[in-house]
């Protein structure tokens, strides 16, 4: 691991609304000193309920957690003093400048005027915001509201930094700069992160570790390569005109490890996807079937969410959209 201990030590952690919404479903687990881990899943899945329980925003209604070594129930003010927390939602005053936000959230931890000052500083450098520091927070663009929350949340020099979603909404080059500067925050100052994210790319290339997330559970638990090579090999995706299942008939070919059915399509594991495909393809059309769809892909994070939770993380987010939308209208309904 990266560092030497559990800086997160979760065990059973619950959390129940109004008696009967189970958002966070017994989950254990261990963040380890000097890693980014990366919780995974989509929105909806528990990501943040956890985080705000870890951070004493919210009352577990079971479970344990410690938090820097202190007790999240028993110990809650020496976990805040500990930890540093960004949150998803932009928090900073859009009236007042990024140096006067940061000097604001210094005086909320009691951190005398004498070394604030230096301190906004050196953050705000740190995120890149020296030169737009005496600029209101309204003329920010996305990208620098997002590193200006960072430094903010490094104003009391956290051992531990939450980021929940912290490129939600960026475009792709802004979420690319936001990666480096967590990096640089591991790498340049030995700090331990836990971020959730829906973005599978963001898990891959920037987390140490990942755990699965869905419906409040932890489905499962690795370092990427660890998750990808759970696959055990290639992923071949089939499709067929015919409406017939032909698991039986895929799985007869030797070079085939495993088969799933999606509607028309299969989903095959094979250790060389280059050589098992062609053997399929031979064998399927002798038996008079027709292949309208093959592809063969390396083990990726969206074929290990697929694996785990049956889905892609593509169609669970559409799932919660639906479940809003249609949360909305009743709700206009009754109005």
């Amino acid at each position: 691991m990266a560092g030497s201990g559990a800086i997160i030590d979760v065990n059973g952690l619950t959390k129940v609304f109004n008696g009967r919404l189970r958002a966070v479903d017994g989950v254990t687990f261990q963040v380890y000193e000097q890693e980014i881990f990366g919780f995974l899943g989509p929105n909806g899945a528990g990501k943040t309920t956890t985080i705000k329980m870890l951070t004493t925003l919210l009352t577990p209604t079971s479970g344990s957690a410690k938090v820097c070594g202190f007790d999240i129930r028993e110990e809650p003010r020496k976990v805040r003093a500990s930890i540093g927390i960004v949150p998803q939602e932009y928090t900073a005053d859009e009236d007042m400048t990024g140096r006067e936000n940061v000097l604001f959230c210094a005086d909320l931890y009691g951190i005398p005027k004498s070394v604030s000052r230096d301190r906004a500083s050196e953050l705000l450098d740190l995120v890149g915001l020296s030169d737009a520091a005496d600029r209101k927070v309204s003329t920010y663009s996305g990208g620098m509201r997002r590193r200006l929350e960072i430094a903010c949340g490094l104003v009391n020099h956290p051992r531990l930094l939450f980021l929940d979603e912290p490129t939600l909404g960026l475009d792709v080059q802004t979420r690319a700069a936001v990666w480096e500067y967590i990096r640089k925050l591991k790498e340049g100052y030995g700090m331990t992160l836990f971020m959730t994210t829906h973005y599978l790319e963001e898990a891959d290339g920037v987390c140490d570790r990942i755990a699965i997330i869905d419906h409040g559970k932890i489905i499962k638990t690795g370092t990427p390569s660890e998750l990808k090579g759970s696959l055990g090999g290639d992923i071949i995706e089939l499709g067929i005109r015919e409406t017939d299942d032909i698991t039986q008939l895929i799985q007869q070919s030797k070079a085939v490890k495993e088969v799933r059915r999606f509607n028309k399509d299969y989903r095959i594991k094979a250790e060389v996807g280059e050589e098992a495909a062609p053997a399929i393809i031979e064998l399927l059309r002798s038996r008079g079937y027709h292949v309208t769809r093959i592809m063969v892909t390396k083990p990726s994070m969206d074929q290990v969410y697929l694996e785990y939770t049956g889905r892609t993380l593509r169609d669970a987010e559409a799932d919660r959209l639906e479940v809003m939308t249609q949360r909305r209208t009743i709700s206009r309904a009754r109005a």
